[in-house]
């Protein structure tokens, strides 16, 4: 089965209104749209927008400036994600993605809680998954939990390994509960993606794709993505590929490199 591929119309199509870069993506023959933040827009035009286009939004962002790993801030953070998954059900988006740590507009950890341990984060974390996923089973949306790297973009985060976002996700045994692997992240982060692929992908429910270093299109950076793309399709994989990507110098140029990376 062909890889499903998906645009993030919050780093492609920048040189166009947000209404119009759905139709765009379309154009360029992505299956699906992808978008970050649902609270700071009018959700029933994104919805319009996307209906226009005849195009699925498959993902967006479920949690905002409150922590997972914080154990006194549980019920801050379900109150967030609540509002998350009916926002993701008006806009008919199949699921969300979560992280450990509460991040800015910026993508920097707002409070990494240096003062708690290692285990006590875990374990709320875990605990944390455990409602998280039970709030998403009731409204029928998938949680997709995505490890950041913490070299280069999210210095003090939390989670930064598919290892742990994999074993995490099994013990949970959520069928809403799936591990989001990030190309750029991981390779950053990890290396040996295809290994990681080969041992993982079961968790998998959403994948994003940027090339590294620089998070750029394909053949930007170090990535072979023709042999990641044939790990994911040998592992079983059926979900998106999301292009989370910042085109190097235009959007034309790096649907291009898309297209050309397999």
């Amino acid at each position: 089965m062909a890889l499903r591929r998906a645009a993030h119309l919050d780093t492609m199509y920048q040189e166009l209104p947000l209404p119009d870069r759905f139709q765009a993506a379309r154009d360029d023959g992505f299956d699906a749209v992808e978008l970050w933040s649902w609270e700071d827009r009018d959700l029933a035009a994104v919805r319009a927008a996307a209906d226009r286009a005849g195009i699925p939004i498959c993902c967006c962002d479920g949690d905002g400036p409150v922590s997972l790993i914080d154990p006194d801030r549980r019920e801050a953070y379900l109150g967030y994600l609540r509002r998350s998954l009916a926002a993701a059900r008006l806009l008919g988006v199949p699921g969300v993605t979560i992280h450990s740590n509460g991040l800015g507009p910026d993508g920097g950890v707002l409070d990494p809680r240096d003062d708690l341990s290692h285990t006590v984060k875990l374990c709320a974390l875990y605990d944390g998954l455990r409602a998280s996923a039970a709030l998403a089973e009731q409204a029928g949306v998938d949680l997709y939990l995505e490890p950041l790297n913490v070299t280069t973009d999210h210095p003090g985060n939390f989670l930064r390994d598919t290892r742990t976002a994999a074993e995490l996700v099994r013990l949970v045994g959520s069928p809403r509960l799936r591990v989001l692997f990030d190309l750029y992240h991981m390779q950053l982060s990890e290396g040996h993606l295809c290994d990681t692929i080969r041992q993982y992908a079961d968790t998998f429910g959403h994948v994003h794709a940027a090339d590294a270093p620089g998070r750029h299109e394909p053949g930007t950076g170090e990535i072979a993505f023709p042999r990641v793309y044939q790990a994911l399709e040998q592992a079983g994989y059926t979900g998106f590929v999301s292009y989370e990507l910042f085109p190097a110098r235009s959007t034309a140029e790096a649907v291009a490199a898309i297209r050309a990376s397999g």
